[in-house]
């Protein structure tokens, strides 16, 4: 149990959904957002914080004992709001816990680092990124400070390369990426018990049938996620009808990421 946790992101949709369930694993929760947070219960607390100030950062961090780092932009956007939040912001966080007793961090990575492998492969944290956009860009180069900050300061950090973390997956591809909220917070939970973390990458999807990663090297943790999609596989399959083989967004992991900036998307 965790004393005092800080969720970054708090007000976006993972953080709503996790708010409720850190109770089970921190006594206290710091939350931080860009956006004001009203509902705060009595276990919370809420700080509004721009991660590109590294000042603020210092002050959010200082006194924490475990991160979960949502924060930043979530989605493919122009490249300062990219910088700011993603890359500036992902420095002034790790530069922050290393001076400030170096907590554990549980990055919010995407799947979006690899976006660009096929469906048809089968990869694990050893995969070389091939990201589909500037916002996978982004969640390598912060995949990549999380290594660094182990290598040179002893800073562990677990880098989650979330899938799809909704409350029910709503396209065929999500049937292989989604991630119930429960996993993930489980997943969490490990991360912070575990002797020995150091830098790991783990890809955070539920036990779904349909599956592209290969968990293997972060098998220590013991992390078994309890959930699958396939309650809804009919369901999701019905609706969205049959898929172009030939589509680009189809052929590859990122999904309609690969396909923003597209040259095909602009013609």
């Amino acid at each position: 149990m965790l004393r005092k946790l800080l969720l970054t992101g708090a007000a976006g949709g993972v953080g709503k959904a996790l708010r409720p369930l850190l109770p089970r694993i921190a006594q206290t929760v710091l939350l931080s957002d860009v956006n004001d947070i009203q509902d705060v219960a009595a276990h919370e607390s809420f700080r509004r914080c721009d991660l590109g100030n590294g000042h603020a950062v210092d002050e959010l961090v200082n006194g924490v004992d475990g991160i979960i780092h949502l924060g930043g932009v979530s989605v493919e956007k122009p490249f300062d709001l990219i910088l700011n939040g993603n890359i500036v912001g992902v420095y002034n966080l790790f530069e922050a816990a290393r001076h400030h007793g170096r907590p554990r961090i549980i990055f919010a990575s995407s799947n979006h680092v690899v976006g660009y492998y096929r469906r048809d492969q089968h990869l694990d944290s050893t995969a070389v990124p091939r990201p589909d956009s500037l916002y996978g860009v982004s969640k390598a180069f912060g995949e990549n400070m999380a290594s660094f900050y182990f290598d040179k300061f002893g800073q562990e950090c677990l880098s989650v390369r979330i899938g799809s973390c909704f409350p029910k997956p709503v396209n065929p591809r999500m049937l292989a990426t989604w991630l119930h909220v429960e996993d993930l917070l489980d997943l969490c939970a490990r991360a912070f018990e575990a002797p020995r973390l150091g830098h790991t990458i783990i890809y955070g999807a539920s036990d779904n049938d349909e599956t592209w990663w290969d968990n293997r090297h972060a098998a220590f943790l013991g992390w078994r996620p309890k959930h699958s999609s396939a309650q809804w596989r009919a369901e999701v399959l019905a609706e969205a009808g049959p898929e172009d083989p030939s589509n680009p967004a189809v052929i590859y992991q990122g999904g309609a990421f690969v396909m923003i900036g597209h040259p095909a998307d602009e013609n």
